[in-house]
């Protein structure tokens, strides 16, 4: 009897020791790409680790099939232009790490290079960034782009991320560049490593403010760190300055900066329609997050997190430290976000039981996966949908959802209905 106890208690321990590898079996900061082989369109499965997602009818979840549109190499952001008179598709911009930007013409699929784009720096999660256009580009033709630069002298080996607004030039022209480039911002200090960048870019609702995410570059302590812009929600005027009223302005230091703190690696931002910010970002082992972000909050980044170090020894879940701003959901196993669209209708409202939501793209969970926000700001998954490959980058525009999968040889995509 005491062998077949000992026995079963082994058992037992392996089996739970198996349960929580497997909780936590994959890495938040999943970043390298993958060059699996393509499918010709869209799983409608759910496959969702939330209750919520999982008691929605079949009847009740909208469904579709893709279109391929273009291909690229390395794809990482998109954003559409303005339609011309008579367009019913939209143009994209399109950036690669690699450093090159197109426009495509999602009617015809055709792609043009944008010549003028800044030398970047290449390497791991690093290289051209996000893009966005500037509120006044109707008469302007100002974009604003993120992209990673290497240092030079003291700081040679290091590399921080760098914002900048340029011109565009020539844009239904056959040779469009970027002119008049204007430096607005750039991580201080510069570090070792190739991660956590974040630099995704955002202009509030009414175009008075730029936000940017500062990711921690895998440092972990500048996140808490106050005299440095590592871990953080920046907030400045478009042209790069410090508004007044930012929580930390009376400081007069970089911390003006700040709009929020204690964050990992933000790579998705989005205002819903009563102005409200909203943010994702990569937990560790487990634990990615979705915020609502608010003035001068501590999220908690590295002090607590509901996921894991790499090496599996715990961190202090939210409820330890009431002090820290919570997320509305957060997900173990990990989905990996990498990008964040508000579902609008538009001209098109291809998927009305989409309006409102969050539409979030992911790399290690290969998903689409939308988020519901309600009246009270109580956040849950809704649905998921497989897509077979790591999705870089989602774009909902007037209506029409496109998707960026990630790595080489990847796909622009777009949603249809059916």
């Amino acid at each position: 009897m005491l062998i077949n106890s000992l026995s079963i208690k082994k058992s037992q321990t392996i089996l739970s020791l198996t349960i929580s590898a497997l909780l936590f079996s994959t890495s938040a900061c999943s970043e390298p790409t993958n060059n699996a082989t393509h499918i010709a369109s869209a799983s409608d499965s759910s496959n969702s680790s939330n209750k919520q997602t999982n008691e929605q009818s079949s009847a009740s979840k909208p469904s579709f099939t893709t279109q391929t549109i273009a291909t690229f190499d390395e794809p990482w952001a998109m954003s559409a232009l303005p339609k011309s008179a008579g367009e019913n598709e939209p143009k994209l911009l399109v950036t690669q790490k690699t450093g090159e930007l197109f426009i495509v013409d999602t009617a015809t699929g055709k792609k043009v290079a944008i010549a003028g784009v800044p030398k970047v720096a290449y390497g791991g999660q690093g290289g051209l960034g996000d893009i966005i256009l500037a509120p006044d580009f109707a008469t302007t033709n100002n974009v604003y782009l993120s992209y990673v630069e290497a240092g030079t002298v003291s700081e040679s080996n290091k590399y921080g991320a760098k914002v900048i607004k340029a011109k565009f030039a020539g844009v239904d022209s056959v040779n469009p560049s970027l002119q008049a480039i204007t430096p607005i911002w750039q991580q201080t200090p510069k570090v070792e490593g190739q991660g956590h960048y974040s630099h995704r870019l955002l202009f509030s609702p009414d175009g008075k403010y730029l936000y940017i995410s500062s990711g921690d570059r895998q440092q972990k302590d500048p996140a808490q760190d106050m005299s440095v812009n590592l871990g953080k929600i920046i907030r400045l005027y478009p042209d790069g300055s410090v508004p007044a009223d930012n929580p930390f302005a009376s400081n007069k230091d970089i911390s003006s900066q700040f709009w929020s703190i204690g964050h990992r690696n933000v790579l998705g931002m989005s205002f819903d329609n009563k102005a409200q910010l909203w943010a994702h970002e990569m937990g560790p082992r487990g634990g990615d997050e979705f915020n609502l972000i608010n003035k001068g909050a501590n999220y908690g980044w590295p002090l607590v997190s509901n996921g894991r170090n790499y090496s599996g020894t715990d961190i202090p879940d939210h409820d330890t430290r009431p002090e820290f701003a919570a997320p509305k959901i957060s997900w173990t196993p990990v989905i990996s976000p990498s990008s964040m669209s508000i579902y609008s209708a538009g001209s098109h409202n291809d998927f009305p039981t989409w309006e409102g939501n969050a539409l979030l793209s992911g790399l290690s969970s290969q998903a689409l996966i939308v988020v519901t926000m309600d009246a009270t700001n109580q956040v849950s998954e809704r649905y998921r949908y497989d897509m077979n490959e790591r999705i870089r980058s989602v774009l909902a525009v007037d209506g029409e959802v496109f998707l960026l999968e990630d790595g080489n040889n990847s796909r622009l995509l777009k949603l249809i209905a059916s």
